[in-house]
């Protein structure tokens, strides 16, 4: 026997034992454990903690002829949850979403880069300017110095051109995931017959261009650590502290976690200013304790490792809820294969423009670092590689660009020494220098929306600004 799809308010009647039926059999058919209250005659029967999230059922006292008048009231949201054409719609609107939020971060990342590409191109033609007006009004010494910095200049203007061609992409894509935005919105409305394969392929081809955008605009390879911003210092000497990657402009929430092991308590600060100050945040207890310091939030959800466990998790901060969590095939945990530092750091989640990164070490690629590309929604491996760098002989690491940067050491000294390329699949020694002044850091991540790396050092809570160099093609081409 099957129950009718019903709209809010319907009243059925029925006998008796139909109504009997409905109330003891419904629940378990659901699925759920049903709580029962008593008001006078009536019986209410709820089936989930509150009637924003499902099925209400009201049944009266029976009636004298055997019959009873029963009233189902449900949600307007649950008869479309259960469509399954509704569910791929509201996948697409949130793959829309995550574009658009990718987008403004792409842009917030550029900006620095626009303004120091009009800087040149003003002085570019101020050069030119006053090359054209020389007629020997300069000595020959100045009019070869001042030709000579002109001739340096000169390669930047074609690259200029295609700096402000590819804006002009953002600029169109920007505007795509606007009209489908819109498009979306409407099929929701309406909730008709609509093209589901066509929608997907205009996401896909969306997220896409995006990806290729964002390579081309805003990678490069890592060339400076600018000196350190101390923001804070609180907590104990190890820790992890970060800001949502993907999170819009408005949103400047902090997230901080103080320990490497056995913690539950996550505070979320409104801002980073209420962050500095210690004031109007709110407390997370998570289901299962961490271990390490290389936590990360991504989308609003925070990635773990769950204590004494190779086990990743994905708790929510908005449902307060575990996702999903999922076993790390043959990794490293409980000391097997931390950095330098030790601190449980066996596995090491990261964010940079291509997603969501694990970083850790087995036994059968005898302790060296592996790099493994995650699902962010079933935190399944895409992909691996291994680095053949041995773990324990590093200090820190982050992800940029799909390149993994490992640092030399945790202590005063620290460079970064080492880089492997995952699109490639190789690997070269690097020598880039920052300033390490607390002389411990338990904790280091690369965040793209800021273009800035967050780190834990001492107990104190230090920010450090990159340089990426990239070369942008005068073809056209990434």
């Amino acid at each position: 026997m099957s129950v009718p799809l019903l709209k809010i308010g319907a009243v059925l009647s029925t006998m008796a034992m139909v109504t009997n039926w409905m109330s003891q059999t419904l629940p378990s058919l659901v699925g759920l454990n049903g709580t029962v209250s008593r008001a006078g005659a009536s019986e209410k029967i709820t089936l989930f903690q509150s009637p924003e999230e499902g099925w209400q059922l009201y049944t009266s006292a029976q009636a004298p002829d055997g019959k009873c008048i029963c009233t189902a009231v449900i949600p307007a949201q649950s008869t479309c949850s259960r469509d399954g054409r509704s569910r791929e719609l509201r996948q697409l609107m949130e793959k829309v979403q995550n574009v658009s939020q990718s987008m403004e971060v792409l842009e917030l990342r550029t900006y620095r880069d626009l303004q120091y590409v009009r800087s040149m191109e003003t002085l570019m033609r101020s050069l030119d300017a006053r090359l054209r007006a020389a007629d020997g009004s300069l000595s020959a010494k100045s009019f070869q110095e001042l030709k000579g910095r002109m001739t340096e200049l000169l390669p930047l203007s074609s690259v200029l051109e295609q700096y402000k061609a590819d804006m002009r992409t953002i600029v169109r894509l920007r505007e795509e995931v606007r009209n489908l935005s819109g498009s979306l919105a409407a099929i929701q409305e309406e909730m008709g017959a609509y093209g589901y394969e066509d929608l997907q392929q205009r996401v896909m081809a969306l997220e896409a261009r995006l990806h290729a955008c964002a390579q081309k605009l805003g990678c490069g390879k890592l060339t400076g650590v600018s000196n350190p911003i101390t923001v804070r210092a609180m907590g104990s000497r190890f820790g992890s502290w970060m800001t949502d990657t993907m999170a819009p402009s408005a949103d400047s929430r902090v997230w901080y976690m103080d320990g490497y092991y056995k913690g539950r308590r996550v505070l979320e600060f409104h801002t980073l200013g209420d962050f500095i100050k210690g004031q109007n945040f709110i407390q997370h207890l998570l289901p299962q304790p961490w271990a390490g310091t290389g936590h990360v939030v991504y989308n609003g959800s925070l990635f773990y490792n769950k204590y004494q466990s190779n086990v990743v998790v994905k708790y929510h901060f908005r449902s307060r809820s575990v996702l999903v969590q999922r076993s790390l095939p043959g990794a490293g945990y409980n000391n097997t294969f931390p950095y330098s530092w030790g601190g449980f750091s066996d596995m090491d989640f990261m964010v940079d423009e291509s997603g969501l990164w694990a970083v850790y070490t087995t036994n059968q690629n005898a302790g060296n670092i592996v790099v493994s590309r995650l699902d962010p929604h079933t935190l399944e491996v895409v992909r691996s590689w291994d680095t053949g760098y041995p773990k324990r002989s590093a200090g820190e690491a982050f992800m940029i660009c799909g390149v993994l940067y490992v640092t030399n050491s945790h202590l005063a000294g620290a460079k970064v020494y080492f880089a492997y390329f995952t699109n490639t699949s190789s690997y070269e020694y690097t020598d880039v220098p920052f300033h390490n002044q607390y002389s411990h850091i338990s904790m280091l991540d690369y965040n793209p929306r800021e273009r800035a790396l967050y780190t834990w050092n001492n107990g104190h809570q230090v920010l450090y600004n990159v340089t990426l160099f990239h070369v942008i093609s005068t073809a056209g081409g990434p």
